[in-house]
């Protein structure tokens, strides 16, 4: 499902991004992805959402690749939450967040971040070292 951000917002920052995101998470009760799309001033032109169920989402990269094409992206931000009430990232979220970021990097497309949440905490990939 793809939703046009009303406001462009700017996600210059893992505080920012993770104010932007945590309303997606508030009353979740499957896992979902959200992407936003963000212009060469890291504002959000564009957000995306993917469901999942209530153990996984998958990453859809020929999608998110295709949509950062189509709005001409500079960049992207990643977020997703964790039903288990850990926000450490998985060994698959590791592995599909890194195939994302090799076929994004192949248009000139910056994967910012990819945030974890679950409750109240949140994990960042950047901040982890994982991008």
């Amino acid at each position: 499902m793809l939703q046009r951000a009303e406001t462009p917002v700017a996600l210059n920052g893992v505080e920012a991004s993770r104010s932007f995101f945590a309303p997606c998470f508030a009353q979740s009760t499957t896992e979902s992805l959200w992407v936003a799309h963000l212009d060469d001033e890291a504002r959000c032109i564009h957000l995306a959402s993917y469901d999942g169920d209530a153990d996984a989402v998958d990453i859809p990269v020929r999608l998110i690749i295709g949509d950062a094409i189509r709005l001409d992206s500079a960049g992207i931000v990643l977020a997703h939450n964790h039903l288990s009430g850990q926000a450490t990232p998985s060994r698959s979220d590791k592995v599909a967040t890194r195939a994302l970021a090799i076929a994004a990097e192949a248009i000139d497309l910056t994967l910012l971040d990819h945030l974890v949440f679950a409750g109240d905490d949140c994990a960042s990939f950047r901040r982890l070292g994982l991008l």
